[in-house]
C-alpha cells in the first residue's frame, strides 16, 4: 500500500513535471537572445552609439521581416571599458547572466582574440563585425567564431590593383599600436615590397593619442604616398593636424584604412578631402534587398546607412540563416549549420565558407571627393566581388 508521505512525494513530482512543460515551451518559443558588445571609455567610446543604434535598428527590421522561425530577436547591450580582459568580463555575463547564444559588436581585434579561447566554455558564438586582424583567419580560428566583415587580408588584396595604378613606388604607413595596426602594416609591406616598391617608415601611435606632431614630423620628408590606419578619435585628432601642417599635400596619393570613414566622414570635413578608403558598403549599392534595407534603416534613425550597420545587418542576417538551417537554436547546432550556410543578404546571396568561418564578401575602394551641395562624400572606385579577392583557407586554421 501506498504511504501518504509517498502519495504526497509522487503529487509534488507529477505538479514539478506539470508547471516544466510550458517552461521548456517559453523557452523554445520566446525571443533569441543576442548579445552586443559595446565601449564606454577611451577613443573608441565615441563609436558605441552609433553601434548600438545600428544593432538595434537592424534588429528591428529583421524582427518587422518575421525574425526566424516564428521568433524574434531580443538585443542585449553590454558596455565594457575597452581593455581585452573587459570585453572577455563583458563576453562572460552575456552568456552566463543574461542567456545570449550569439555575441556580436564592437569587438577590437585584441579582443576577439582574447575571446575566441573563451567562447566554447560559454557554449556562445562570437560573429565577428568588427575586427581586422588576419590572425583570426589562421592560428587563432576557433570552432565557436565567425567574422563577417572585412579582415586585413581582405583588404590589403583590394588594395594591389589601385595601388599599381597609382604608381607609386615608396611609401610611408602610419598605424595604431595594436594587433589591427601590427597586422595590416605586415600585410601592406609584403605587398608593396611583392610589387617591386618599399615602405621606408611604419610609425605606430598608442590609442589615445592627442599629439601627433612627432609623427608629423617624421613623415614631413614623403615618400610617394602614405597610407594611414588610425582609427575613431585617434584618426580625427591626425587628420585635423596633418591638415595644420599640409602634410597630405606632401604625397601624390594617400590612402586609408579604417581612417576616413562614413560615419566621420561630416566632422573630418576637409581633413581628409582625396583620401581614398577601403570601404565595404555604401547605401547606394545595387539590389532590391540593399534599397529596402536603406528605406527601412533611415525611416527608423533618420540617417542612411553606413558600412558598420551593414556589417552588423549581415552578422545577423548569417546567423538567423543558420538558425533556419538548423531548426534549433542550440549552439553546436547552429555552429554546424553556419559552416557553408548560403545567406541572403543585403549585398546579395553570399556563403559562410567552413574552411575558416569567414563570410565570402565584396570590398571596395571610395574617394572623398566634394559633393554638390559643398560637403564631402564617398565615390567608389572599384568594388570587386568576394571570391575574386578573398585569399583561400589557411592552414592553419582548424576550427574543429
Amino acid at each position: 500500500m501506498m504511504t501518504f508521505a509517498l502519495r504526497l512525494r509522487l503529487a509534488f513530482t507529477a505538479a514539478a513535471l506539470t508547471l516544466a512543460v510550458p517552461m521548456a515551451t517559453a523557452q523554445t518559443q520566446g525571443p533569441i537572445k543576442i548579445g552586443l558588445l559595446t565601449i564606454d571609455s577611451g577613443p573608441f567610446a565615441t563609436h558605441a552609439k552609433l553601434i548600438e543604434e545600428g544593432a538595434k535598428t537592424t534588429i528591428d527590421i529583421l524582427n518587422a521581416e518575421g525574425g526566424v522561425s516564428g521568433r524574434k530577436f531580443e538585443l542585449i547591450v553590454q558596455a565594457h571599458t575597452g581593455s581585452p580582459a573587459s570585453a572577455v568580463a563583458a563576453a562572460t555575463k552575456l552568456a552566463q547572466q543574461s542567456g545570449v547564444s550569439m555575441i556580436t559588436g564592437q569587438t577590437l581585434s585584441s579582443h576577439s582574440l582574447a575571446l575566441v579561447p573563451k567562447l566554447e566554455s560559454l557554449n556562445v558564438l562570437l560573429i565577428d563585425a568588427y575586427s581586422q586582424s588576419n590572425d583570426l583567419m589562421t592560428k587563432s580560428c576557433a570552432a565557436n567564431y565567425f567574422r563577417v566583415n572585412t579582415p586585413d587580408a581582405l583588404t590589403t588584396k583590394m588594395m594591389e590593383s589601385y595601388v599599381k595604378s597609382t604608381g607609386s613606388k615608396t611609401w610611408n604607413l602610419i598605424g595604431a599600436d595594436y594587433a589591427a595596426g601590427h597586422s595590416f602594416a605586415k600585410g601592406f609591406t609584403d605587398l608593396i615590397q611583392g610589387m617591386g616598391g618599399q615602405v621606408q617608415q611604419s610609425l605606430f601611435a598608442p590609442t589615445g593619442t592627442t599629439d601627433f606632431g612627432s609623427n608629423i614630423s617624421q613623415l614631413s620628408k614623403p615618400t610617394d604616398a602614405l597610407v594611414v590606419t588610425l582609427f575613431m578619435s585617434d584618426g580625427s585628432t591626425f587628420a585635423k593636424q596633418q591638415k595644420q601642417f599640409g602634410l597630405f599635400e606632401k604625397y601624390k596619393q594617400v590612402i586609408g584604412n579604417g581612417f576616413a570613414t562614413d560615419f566621420q566622414l561630416e566632422g573630418h570635413g576637409d581633413n581628409v578631402l582625396g583620401v581614398v578608403n577601403s570601404l565595404s558598403y555604401v547605401p547606394e549599392l545595387p539590389g532590391a534587398r540593399n534599397a529596402w534595407f536603406v528605406k527601412e534603416f533611415e525611416s527608423r534613425t533618420k540617417r542612411k546607412p553606413f558600412y558598420n550597420d551593414a556589417d552588423l545587418m549581415l552578422a545577423f542576417e548569417s546567423f538567423r540563416a543558420a538558425v533556419a538551417k538548423a531548426k534549433s537554436t542550440e549552439v553546436s547546432a547552429v555552429r554546424k549549420a553556419m559552416e557553408g550556410v548560403k545567406v541572403p543578404s543585403i549585398i546579395g546571396e553570399l556563403e559562410v565558407r567552413a574552411a575558416d568561418h569567414h563570410l565570402i564578401r565584396s570590398h571596395g575602394m571610395a574617394q572623398v571627393v566634394r559633393a554638390p551641395n559643398g560637403k564631402t562624400m564617398f565615390q567608389m572606385k572599384v568594388y570587386t566581388p568576394g571570391p575574386e579577392i578573398f585569399p583561400a583557407p589557411n592552414p592553419e586554421c582548424k576550427p574543429v
